[in-house]
């Protein structure tokens, strides 16, 4: 059943509206209940997130919350980055491609429920598993508040943070980054907070 809460992002005018309404066909005709998150229609069964519905400039695509998991007979799974580790996406630039593919597309949502039905768990890199940056290993070593103030933040907000910190190729760069984030870190906010 459509849910009239999520009916704005379909309706608004934008490149992909006629795809992205025929995969809202193919999530609702897998029974599955619309909900809104994160500003995107979103899919669930019994209150487990299955499939978002998303669009980018180049791309609309169903996002497989558990999609690691999912048997991909057909290959089409992307991960988006690299640091992604869950999360695998259908991508699509026609809406004849999604046509062609309904079958198909329905046969992945009922995979991705049967995941859930068996409660299976996707094994997440811990965060202790990441690489702290000298840059930034430096100032814990040598500012204990800071040290504290970024253990007390939640693993996703940790592994934000080392993941931007790390990215860069400089080191002056990293340090930089570091600098700038350090009161917030202090603060005990995350990186997009």
């Amino acid at each position: 059943m459509m849910n009239p809460k999520v009916d704005f992002y379909f309706n608004k005018a934008k490149k992909w509206q006629e795809a992205v309404n025929l995969l809202r066909t193919i999530a609702l005709d897998c029974g599955l209940t619309e909900e809104l998150k994160w500003g995107c229609p979103c899919y669930t069964y019994k209150g487990n997130n299955i499939v978002l519905i998303h669009d980018f400039k180049e791309y609309c695509a169903f996002l497989f919350f558990k999609g690691v998991l999912l048997k991909d007979t057909e290959g089409i799974l992307v991960q988006q980055t690299e640091n992604v580790q869950s999360a695998r996406q259908i991508r699509f630039t026609s809406a004849l491609q999604i046509v062609e593919m309904k079958a198909i597309l329905k046969a992945y949502i009922f995979d991705a429920i049967e995941v859930e039905k068996a409660g299976l768990k996707v094994e997440l890199k811990k965060t202790a598993e990441y690489n702290i940056p000298a840059e930034f290993q430096s100032k814990l070593d040598h500012i204990p508040d800071l040290k504290e103030a970024f253990e007390s933040l939640t693993p996703g907000r940790q592994r934000g943070y080392l993941l931007y910190f790390s990215a860069p190729k400089q080191s002056k760069t990293r340090e930089a980054r570091v600098e700038k984030f350090m009161p917030q870190i202090l603060s005990g906010k995350g990186l997009d907070d």
